[in-house]
């Protein structure tokens, strides 16, 4: 049987530059480390244009972009391990930019964040080659990926302008935080209750994922622990500057509790940003499950993305 199809152009097709490096660091003893970034994106037909020398009709208009900070408790972990989800992204027209950060075996916090402002400095810096639009750049991430999204969401002066770049500005259009530990004397907390039961995770509080990121001694006094905590947890530094921010979060999450999410989300709208500040509970939603890969949960984040970036050009 011979049928002849008429598909249409609407859809274009995605491409993925991988491997771009954008900062060299280094880590805690020294050592340098290059931290790269993956580009996905409606950027032409690449395998037409190897194959025959030609190529889909350009894209003239300047991209919005949504840079992903993935989680893994602060640790080092493979960038691209959710590329596949964060496709529909791309087709909705964003440039999706993928970027590592130091783990907190290279680093301890503030390190993290000055990664994810360097990643954003780069990505207006080359804002021409990418034909990026340097007025509408998201950040999101999920876990500790959506800890750096709710800090980069923040007023933190101290925090900008420090490494490559610098002539950039690293402020971001908005950020959607995905169950991120946003407070993380709470989760200290949890963890210090848990750590004399039999199926403790961790034997000590330097164990711990913040611990590790913010350098806890296991001897210090819970003031000590409260004050180490608080000084690297975003929901504390909510000003009237902040940047409107989306909060995803399980009501089933049993590694980062929703009660820290509704508390971020309390404190916002307790500073006068109501207005631009969105809490959406995902019902059954565990820590990073499937709940958050559904086409429902899917055009909430792009509605939220088009109510602060405007629609990606067509």
């Amino acid at each position: 049987m011979i049928t002849t199809l008429d598909p249409g152009r609407a859809h274009r097709t995605l491409n993925v530059e991988d491997n771009i490096v954008f900062s060299k660091v280094w880590d805690k003893k020294g050592f340098p480390i290059d931290l790269k970034m993956c580009l996905i994106g409606q950027s032409g037909n690449a395998e037409m244009r190897a194959a025959a020398g030609i190529d889909d009709e350009p894209l003239t208009a300047l991209r919005p972009v949504v840079l992903w900070l993935n989680g893994s408790a602060w640790h080092c972990s493979e960038k691209n391990r959710m590329l596949a989800e964060l496709t529909y992204l791309a087709d909705a027209g964003y440039l999706v930019a993928i970027a590592e950060y130091r783990g907190s075996e290279q680093a301890q916090f503030p390190a993290q964040l000055l990664d994810v402002k360097t990643a954003v400095r780069f990505l207006r810096a080359h804002a021409e080659k990418y034909r990026i639009d340097p007025a509408r750049i998201a950040v999101m991430g999920r876990s500790a990926g959506g800890h750096l999204a709710a800090w980069m969401a923040m007023d933190a002066p101290e925090y900008s302008g420090k490494g490559e770049w610098s002539r950039y500005s690293d402020q971001v259009t908005m950020a959607v935080d995905l169950f991120g530990p946003v407070d993380i004397p709470v989760c200290t907390k949890r963890n210090l209750a848990r750590l004399d039961t039999p199926n403790a995770r961790f034997r000590t509080l330097s164990q711990t994922p913040e611990g590790q990121l913010l350098g806890y001694r296991d001897n210090m006094s819970w003031e000590e622990l409260e004050r180490l905590g608080r000084s690297g947890s975003p929901i504390y530094r909510i000003t009237e500057k902040t940047r409107p921010i989306t909060i995803l979060h399980g009501d089933a999450d049993g590694v980062v509790p929703l009660e820290i999410s509704q508390r971020f989300y309390i404190s916002l709208v307790r500073a006068g940003l109501e207005k631009q500040s969105d809490l959406f509970i995902v019902h059954n939603g565990g820590h990073g499950t499937r709940e958050f890969f559904q086409p429902e949960t899917r055009q909430v984040i792009l509605a939220q993305l088009r109510k602060y970036l405007g629609r990606a050009a067509d």
